[in-house]
């Protein structure tokens, strides 16, 4: 449950105790990929700090600050927050004025990629429908080996998980217009409350050695080929979902390297 996590900040900046170099990145979204972000509770009164006023947009980043003031000082649960997407997800709701509390553990695929992600979905929405939030919105960080199967037998079982994702938030947007509610769940989906799926190709992480953890000149070579996404480039996917109008539903985000094949 929400309200049981220690509470700390995420500070804009860069990214502390990162392992530099190419030596340490990764495939897709890797652990990273689990991640989730959960955005609804408002804090209690005493909590608030002083919000700005909403000025007309003149650009395209300033349309989606606009339609971000509207989570000003709401608190995200970011999951799978100690690195990679998950970290560049909660320094994006920062800069844009949100309170966020960030967790992670590192365990199986089928653990973390299946059981865990479904296990916070019902934590959230329980925690969101207790405290009479109907506005909230549930998105699930999923990656494109959950729409298609690559010939690398190494990554099958990974594929057989992020499937999984697929359904499991598409099965949550219907069950959330089955209950009427107002929360989104993004698989990108938006009802009223939606859940919603954000599927990355290869993405700059640690994940490839993981993958590879016996042969590190493998696991370096799955992104040198060509220039991967950034953790950054999700997170402002993320930010794009949460600055939309309520009344627009968006479907599953697919987003890979511009040179990036399958």
């Amino acid at each position: 449950m929400w309200p049981t996590v220690e509470e700390r900040r995420v500070e804009s900046r860069p990214q502390a105790g990162q392992v530099g170099g190419s030596s340490r990145r990764g495939l897709e979204a890797g652990r990273e990929a689990a991640a989730a972000v959960a955005v609804g509770e408002r804090p209690s009164p005493c909590d608030l700090g002083p919000s700005s006023a909403v000025q007309v947009p003149s650009s395209r980043s300033e349309m989606a600050r606009g339609g971000m003031e509207r989570w000003r000082d709401r608190l995200a649960l970011v999951t799978g927050a100690s690195g990679g997407i998950g970290a560049a997800v909660a320094r994006a709701l920062v800069q844009q004025g949100l309170r966020v509390v960030g967790c992670a553990r590192t365990v199986g695929n089928i653990e973390v990629n299946v059981l865990a992600l479904s296990i916070c979905t019902r934590e959230a929405y329980q925690s969101m429908k207790e405290r009479n939030v109907d506005d909230g919105h549930i998105i699930n960080i999923n990656s494109m080996s959950g729409h298609r199967v690559v010939p690398q037998s190494v990554a099958h079982f990974y594929s057989a998980t992020k499937y999984a994702v697929t359904a499991l938030t598409e099965g949550l947007r219907q069950e959330l217009r089955e209950a009427q509610t107002h929360i989104r769940a993004t698989f990108l989906s938006r009802p009223s409350l939606s859940a919603q799926c954000i599927s990355p190709g290869l993405v700059e992480t640690q994940f490839a050695f993981k993958l590879h953890d016996k042969d590190p000149e493998k696991a370096a070579a799955t992104y040198e080929h060509i220039k991967c996404l950034k953790p950054e480039d999700v997170a402002q996917a993320i930010i794009y979902v949460l600055s939309t109008p309520p009344h627009v539903q968006i479907g599953d985000i697919q987003m890979r390297p511009t040179e990036q094949v399958t």
